[in-house]
């Protein structure tokens, strides 16, 4: 670590302290040239892999819009929104544990149709009737018969 006052490279550590939340490391340091002290900081930072869209251009990660996709979806349907936060945080796990610095979109809208598959069957067909751009009627009957499928069948 640089000294701040006279860009020396070696510094000591006198004092290290975790945040009360334990995401923030605190530590007070020394410069072996100048002897002054000065405190640094470190934080984890994650960056989420940028999307690639169908015609090729990239954007950022857009958390609000990945939930505002989702709120669509599940507008007017009995999910909680814990539920829904649970989704977009699985959602946003498993595209940071993939490591791919780029992620096309397709992935996401694949990641955002199983947790809509697993909270709400009405909202998975309506997400994927547009995510699929379904064109007729047998394709809507064909997501039916897939999510119908996937119901246990009744204990008795």
């Amino acid at each position: 670590m640089k000294c701040p006052f006279c860009q020396h490279d070696d510094t000591t550590v006198l004092d290290t302290r975790v945040s009360e939340e334990g995401d923030v490391i605190r530590r007070r340091r020394r410069c072996t040239n100048c002897d002054k002290r000065f405190t640094t900081y470190e934080r984890i930072e994650l960056t989420m892999p940028v999307i690639v869209k169908k015609n090729g251009s990239r954007s950022d990660f857009d958390g609000a819009k990945l939930r505002a996709s989702l709120m669509l979806a599940l507008r007017k349907r009995p999910v909680s929104a814990e539920a829904v936060d649970a989704a977009l945080k699985n959602i946003q796990e498993k595209l940071l544990s993939s490591g791919s610095r780029e992620v096309v979109s397709g992935q996401v809208g694949e990641l955002v149709m199983r947790e809509l598959k697993r909270l709400d069957k009405i909202a998975y067909i309506r997400f994927a009737s547009v995510y699929k751009s379904f064109e007729d009627i047998t394709e809507f009957q064909d997501a039916i018969e897939e999510v119908g499928q996937d119901r246990k069948p009744p204990v008795k």
